[in-house]
């Protein structure tokens, strides 16, 4: 007579099941070509390009200028990508903003109120080239710099630097600096520009392959979208630009249900990120702080006092940039603080 099974080897026979079968769905493609990116705005109006369930993972390509940018600056027009020409010859509807964004993706499960986490799980630079510019109207020392230029960075993807100058090598550390989902209905289209509450143009460089975005989702399906990669930034971002460039991404998608949050957070293998976005620098620091507090209340169940003091002695808080409109700073905390395993 055949046993059955006991509780404990049933449930792992269920989760191991379920594992396997999440493994078995394969990753889907999303290329970036006219019909599948948006020029500038974040819209809850704006029709998906792709349908997903929650826990399905995307494989993601973007782009970065236009081809008479790239031709500008000295680039053979071989170079250029064939999708590149023709997203800058046939999309129309643009702005307020001007970043790339390749989606909307709408994942089925997504509902006001829940959290989108975003499992950024490779990185991958499809190019050796890349630009950086600055514009009096808008870098931090326009006064000192009042006029606009731009410089062609050649990348070296086997070593993983970008030739700046003779003499100069910059390490690569690739991250998209706009990952973001709809805003509120009310709020229209808003410009791809300045991080809201719906992420964004967050431009935060500690967002490599291998970490993890938390976004509050505020329309159905979410809408996530993702561009302006950059193959490496320094915290300030202070002439306007990074080092800009296309990237490729590979995504998982999952809906957290019971997780409440107001605005977006980040963790790493080796850190818990919260972050500020406000028009004043100091406002956007006091946002950053609040949430990380929040978070330590909530997931680290510290008293608000104890919360407090940590942030003092633990916590670092870093310029993410200044010149998106609404000026960001990040929190980060390391996990090796955190001892017990009840934390």
């Amino acid at each position: 007579m055949t046993r059955p099974l006991s509780p404990t080897v049933a449930f792992l026979s269920v989760i191991l099941a379920l594992n396997a079968a999440a493994q078995s769905v394969p990753t889907q493609t999303l290329k970036a070509t006219p019909k599948t990116v948006v020029v500038g705005n974040y819209d809850a109006t704006t029709p998906p390009v792709l349908r997903i369930h929650s826990g399905e993972t995307v494989d993601i390509e973007t782009t970065s200028g236009s081809p008479g940018l790239w031709e500008s600056l000295g680039l053979p027009a071989d170079q250029v990508p064939q999708s590149s020409r023709d997203i800058d010859r046939e999309v129309k509807d643009r702005g307020p903003g001007s970043h790339i964004l390749t989606g909307p993706i709408y994942i089925e499960e997504a509902e006001p109120g829940d959290v989108l986490q975003v499992d950024i799980q490779s990185i991958r630079l499809p190019t050796d080239y890349a630009v950086n510019a600055f514009d009096p109207a808008r870098g931090l020392l326009g006064d000192d710099f009042p006029y606009a230029r731009l410089k062609l960075i050649r990348l070296d993807r086997d070593r993983m630097v970008a030739r700046f100058a003779e003499g100069v090598e910059i390490p690569l550390r690739p991250f998209f600096g706009s990952m973001g989902v709809a805003p509120p209905a009310f709020s229209h289209r808003i410009s791809s520009a300045p991080p809201w509450i719906h992420a964004g143009n967050m431009d935060n460089k500690e967002l490599i392959a291998g970490t993890t975005v938390f976004i509050p989702v505020h329309t159905k399906g979410a809408l996530f979208q993702v561009g302006d990669g950059h193959a490496g930034q320094g915290n300030g971002e202070v002439d306007l630009a990074a080092i800009e460039t296309a990237l490729n991404g590979t995504f998982r998608f999952t809906v957290r249900k019971g997780m409440r949050l107001r605005w977006p957070r980040a963790e790493t293998p080796t850190h818990y990120i919260s972050m500020g976005f406000h028009e004043n620098l100091e406002e956007a620091t006091k946002m950053a702080v609040r949430e990380m507090i929040d978070f330590l209340v909530n997931e680290k169940h510290l008293t608000r006092d104890d919360a407090y003091m940590l942030c003092s002695m633990a916590v670092d808080l870093s310029i993410t940039q200044v010149v998106d409109g609404r000026k960001g700073v990040h929190a980060m905390i390391a996990k090796a603080v955190f001892t017990s395993s009840k934390r």
